[in-house]
């Protein structure tokens, strides 16, 4: 697939449920109203949308939420659409996860055909990180990271940049992450949803990497996910970091990605309301080559670029909504 501006869209997004065990403060409301049963797609639903997206040439899908692991029967889900996809195009099948529930289904997703899922850690301090996530429990997600390790599973885990929150933690992320062979990703805060004071902890990451330069040697990398991630590879640990900048330096001219909600709306960028809904076709009884034709007029539609500032939302929906 091809979109208006020339960019090959290879990388499908799935959000396979719009709940979470967290709420954390840069990402979901404390108070949140989750959607009915029957407003959400079945996982056979789902997984027909990603056999048809891998028609398309899509080669990787990432599974994510809310968190995508309390969804009852996902690494299942997981394991069909392998099954089917591995042997006709689908390069990666990956998992983005708060971490919580890592230890019980690590071998599962192993078993699935998952190679590497991404972790998101904002603190490895006990108590800010239960202020952050609201409701989590570092532990649980320190034990689920080991278990995603043992398993075989490669780990990258993900820091939320946040000013005067958890800045002074930064450097200390990448050494313990250094130490234990897992690259890190460093991510901007996104204007998505209604959430005061996200200009008071907005953190440029210009600004992150030069003061990490005065410890470490980074190098520019050619290491490259398919993701937003710009990677330097860390001399004193050989791992890498990866700077996700949707602010300070926006890398929409390589965007190809396109998300599938949990309600199987196709949003064609994180930062934009447009999306073509194919839940109701699907429902209403459409062929695969009907889905596939409704998915290439979308490409038409999707932007050039985002048009995030820091001091207003872009979109009213929350991050969870349409999936990380």
């Amino acid at each position: 697939m091809q979109d208006g501006f020339g960019r090959h869209i290879s990388y499908l997004r799935v959000s396979v449920t719009d709940r979470c065990d967290f709420r954390c403060t840069y990402c979901m409301a404390e108070e949140m109203n989750f959607l009915p049963r029957a407003e959400v797609l079945s996982l056979e639903e789902i997984g027909r949308l990603c056999d048809v997206f891998v028609g398309l040439k899509v080669r990787k899908l990432r599974f994510t939420g809310g968190e995508p692991l309390v969804r009852a029967g996902v690494t299942g889900l997981m394991a069909q659409v392998g099954a089917r996809n591995f042997g006709r195009g689908l390069e990666e099948l990956t998992l983005t996860t708060n971490g919580a529930r890592l230890a019980r289904f690590a071998d599962e997703l192993v078993a699935a055909g998952v190679k590497r899922v991404n972790v998101s850690l904002d603190s490895l301090k006990e108590g800010r990180f239960s202020a952050i996530t609201r409701i989590g429990h570092l532990n649980d997600v320190l034990t689920g990271i080991e278990a995603a390790a043992a398993a075989g599973l490669a780990v990258k885990i993900n820091m939320v940049a946040l000013r005067g929150v958890n800045e002074d933690e930064i450097s200390p992320m990448l050494a313990w992450c250094g130490a234990r062979g897992f690259d890190l990703s460093l991510i901007e805060t996104m204007p998505l949803g209604e959430m005061s004071g996200r200009g008071e902890t907005h953190l440029s990451l210009a600004v992150v990497k030069e003061r990490l330069a005065e410890r470490w040697t980074l190098r520019p990398s050619s290491h490259a996910t398919g993701g937003p991630s710009r990677y330097w590879e860390v001399a004193e640990t050989g791992t890498r970091i990866g700077f996700i900048t949707p602010l300070s330096e926006h890398f929409c001219a390589s965007c190809n990605r396109v998300r599938l909600d949990v309600q199987g709306r196709l949003y064609l960028c994180l930062g934009h309301d447009a999306a073509v809904d194919l839940r109701a076709p699907l429902r209403a009884g459409a062929s695969d080559e009907e889905l596939a034709d409704l998915v290439r007029a979308a490409m038409g539609i999707k932007p050039e670029r985002h048009e995030f500032e820091i001091t207003r939302p872009a979109v009213a929906r929350y991050m969870s909504a349409t999936g990380g």
